[in-house]
């Protein structure tokens, strides 16, 4: 049992600011986003007995938020609400932080927005994840991958631009 303590410590010291992200994206408010990584966490514990290993531990990591994340957002209303104002940057700085907090929280807004298919493509792309970890993550091809995050940006991009000041 102590070497899956151990384990569980590690990927969530490694790996915990992106599952937190990814609970912010399922999430529609910061409360919302607190419970859902906490169903991370607690998933995430449950299935390391079972890790095999024939995936990274990073890759296991986010097919279980995204699980969680899917779940979560099926018991929610379907709409996506406003985001909350706890959610934005609040922290002072020079007026470039400050414009770039507001573009993250448009994206953020965008992205939410976005189909389910889309929205976890470029949420797991943002990770860093390669397109043959996405694919095994989501259970698709890589080819499919490729398509839905080329469809998804395009999506983005028209989101932003309906919203205006898209660059």
């Amino acid at each position: 049992m102590s070497s899956d303590l151990e384990r569980f410590e590690r990927i969530l010291l490694r790996e915990g600011p992106a599952l937190r992200r990814l609970a912010l994206a399922y999430g529609r408010t910061a409360a919302d986003a607190e419970d859902l990584f906490q169903e991370i966490c607690l998933a995430l514990w449950r299935a390391l007995p079972s890790f095999r290993g024939e995936c990274s531990e990073r890759t296991f990591a986010f097919r279980i938020g995204h699980n969680r994340g899917l779940t979560f957002r099926s018991r929610r209303r379907p709409d996506p609400a406003p985001l909350d104002h706890d959610l934005r940057d609040r922290a002072p700085g020079p007026e470039t932080l400050a414009t770039a907090a507001a573009e993250r929280e448009r994206l953020l807004g965008a992205i939410q927005r976005l189909p389910e298919g889309h929205r976890q493509v470029v949420l797991l792309s943002l990770e860093g994840l390669s397109h043959a970890d996405i694919a095994e993550v989501l259970g698709i091809t890589e080819n499919n991958v490729a398509v839905r995050l080329s469809r998804a940006r395009r999506a983005l991009k028209d989101l932003l631009a309906a919203e205006g000041g898209s660059r």
